[in-house]
C-alpha cells in the first residue's frame, strides 16, 4: 500500500526524476502543494507577523522561505525534505517570538530595540547618525507621518524596532487670537491647538 502510494506520489509530483524532465503539470502541482503548505504554516503561527513591516527576523525568514520554497517547486531541491525545513524554520520562529513576548531581554536581543530621535525639539544627531537617518530622511517623516514642519514641533520621535519612525508632537498651548472690548463686554476669543 505504501509501496503504491509513493508510486502515485512520485508520478504526480516527478520526485524521482531530474528538474529538467519533469512535465509543467508536475511543477504546477509542486507550486499549488507548497503554496497551500506556506499559507497553512503561516496561518498556524499568526499572519500579522507576515504581513507589513515589522523586525528583520520578520523579514529574514520571509526571504528564507521564498528562496527555499521556490527551489522546491522547482525541483532543484528535495520535496518532502525542503518541506520538513521549512516548517523547522517557522517552527523556530514561532518558538522565538513566543519566548520574546515572555522575556523582555531576549526580545531586545532578538528585534533591538527603539531609539530616541528628537526629544522636546531636539535633535538627537548620535542617535540618527548610528540609524542612518539624515536630516533631510527626519524632516520627510515628519511631514508625512506626524503633519509637523518642525524638529521644534515634536515632543518625541523614535526610531522604532520595526524600522518606522513614531513622532509624537509637542501639546499646543491655547493663544489668545482677539480680545476687544464692545459696549462694556469683553470679548476674547482663543484658538485651541
Amino acid at each position: 500500500m505504501l509501496e503504491g502510494f509513493g508510486d502515485i506520489l512520485d508520478w504526480l509530483l516527478g520526485i524521482s526524476i531530474s528538474p529538467q524532465e519533469r512535465s509543467f503539470w508536475q511543477i504546477g502541482l509542486r507550486a499549488v502543494i507548497v503554496y497551500g503548505f506556506a499559507v497553512a504554516l503561516i496561518r498556524l503561527v499568526g499572519d500579522r507577523r507576515f504581513i507589513g513591516k515589522h523586525a528583520a527576523i520578520d523579514v529574514l525568514l520571509t526571504v528564507i522561505l521564498g528562496s527555499t520554497l521556490s527551489r522546491t517547486i522547482n525541483g532543484s531541491a528535495p520535496f518532502f525534505s525542503t518541506l520538513a525545513a521549512v516548517a523547522g524554520l517557522v517552527g523556530m520562529h514561532w518558538l522565538f517570538n513566543a519566548i520574546a513576548v515572555r522575556f523582555e531581554y531576549f526580545d531586545t536581543l532578538l528585534k533591538g530595540r527603539s531609539r530616541v530621535l528628537i526629544q522636546d525639539g531636539q535633535l538627537h544627531r548620535q542617535a540618527m547618525g548610528y540609524s542612518h537617518i539624515s536630516q533631510g530622511d527626519l524632516d520627510a517623516t515628519l511631514r508625512l507621518t506626524g503633519k509637523l514642519s518642525d524638529p521644534s514641533q515634536v515632543k518625541i520621535a523614535r526610531l522604532e524596532s520595526s524600522g518606522d519612525i513614531s513622532v509624537l508632537p509637542k501639546d499646543k498651548s491655547p493663544q489668545v487670537v482677539e480680545v476687544s472690548v464692545e459696549a462694556g463686554v469683553q470679548t476674547v476669543r482663543i484658538q485651541l491647538g
